[in-house]
């Protein structure tokens, strides 16, 4: 019996398995709209729920799973293949993976046994671009923890689904950052077409400001020139397919935000920018024009490529002010784009 009891304990600390009794689910909390227990709810008195002391290392796969809700640096994931959920600890390992049931019952049980309450008070909500994750946004996470704040870094399966798939996603987390009061983004490249795809259902009113870095707001010219090959087609999905130019794509219809935004572009100054095969100044990837926003509070260029301009010194020193003070340089005007 001593046997049997160790081999049940062993198989639920390796895949973190979570028992039901035929029927039962744990009470209040729906994983699909991303609405977590509040603090101090009790499980239903019929779910036996195994809570592994550690989780198993991710092994790879981040652009299968997004995000759905986070809980103090926890995250609750969907595999967008199977259906199936998993929740992440902080270094990301997996507790549990599977149904439903599992999930709803194993984010409660967590919770309890960790004495996990809400998120409070100020968050910053990280957003990565097509095929990134949220660790190319390490050196601003550090920034924006030692500021107090509550750093959000969400991933999504950004090559994978569409911008409208990928803004379910952002609105889910959003509904479980329940004891937030005020939200920040900063969002590199594709990152702001999400958030932006995310607004045609309404603007949340604690959303305060956003930063964003090389977002192709009229498009992507790249894309133009690439998104009939087959290779990125197979790479960057259907979202690849939508950073299209042109008046007749979804860009062209995204809501522009109604609370204070910022832009930040790379480019080197000159007309041929990093890369001579698109029009214009760019940072290698996107042109400086497409980034430009109607109706942000003030615009920078900085000379950065593209996919370094999340750490750069000058863009987080900028990102930073921009979001506590609405303007990016304390010693310059403001320069607004109408």
């Amino acid at each position: 019996m001593d046997r049997r009891k160790s081999l049940q304990t062993a198989i639920a600390a390796l895949v973190g398995v979570v028992r039901m009794n035929s029927g039962s689910t744990a009470a209040g909390f729906d994983p699909l709209d991303g609405q977590l227990p509040p603090d101090g709810a009790t499980a239903d008195e019929s779910v036996d729920v195994v809570v592994p002391e550690t989780g198993i290392p991710t092994l790879g796969g981040i652009q299968f799973w997004g995000d759905v809700a986070f809980l103090r640096n926890w995250k609750i994931q969907k595999n967008i293949f199977t259906g199936d959920y998993r929740l992440l600890d902080p270094d990301n390992n997996r507790f549990g993976s599977g149904t439903r049931e599992h999930y709803e019952a194993l984010l409660h049980a967590v919770r309890k046994k960790r004495k996990l309450t809400s998120d409070k008070g100020r968050a910053v909500i990280l957003i990565h671009g097509i095929g990134r994750s949220s660790r190319s946004f390490s050196r601003m996470q550090r920034g924006f923890r030692a500021d107090g704040c509550v750093v959000v870094p969400f991933e999504y399966p950004s090559t994978r689904v569409s911008l409208e798939r990928s803004a379910e996603f952002l609105s889910s987390v959003l509904q479980s950052l329940e004891g937030v009061t005020s939200i920040d983004f900063v969002v590199h490249s594709m990152g702001g077409l999400v958030v932006r795809a995310c607004l045609q259902d309404g603007e949340e009113n604690r959303i305060h400001r956003m930063v964003m870095l090389g977002t192709p707001n009229r498009g992507a010219e790249i894309a133009d020139l690439l998104q009939r090959t087959a290779l990125f087609k197979l790479v960057y999905g259907p979202a690849g397919q939508e950073l299209v130019t042109g008046g007749d794509g979804i860009i062209s219809r995204l809501p522009v935000p109604r609370f204070e935004f910022g832009v930040i572009a790379g480019g080197n100054g000159t007309v041929r920018g990093y890369n001579p095969l698109l029009p214009g100044d760019n940072d290698g990837t996107v042109t400086v024009e497409s980034t430009r926003l109607s109706g942000a509070a003030d615009f920078l260029r900085v000379p950065r490529l593209h996919s370094l301009l999340m750490n750069d010194d000058q863009v987080v020193t900028a990102t930073r002010h921009f979001l506590e003070h609405g303007r990016f340089d304390p010693d310059r005007p403001r320069a607004s784009i109408p």
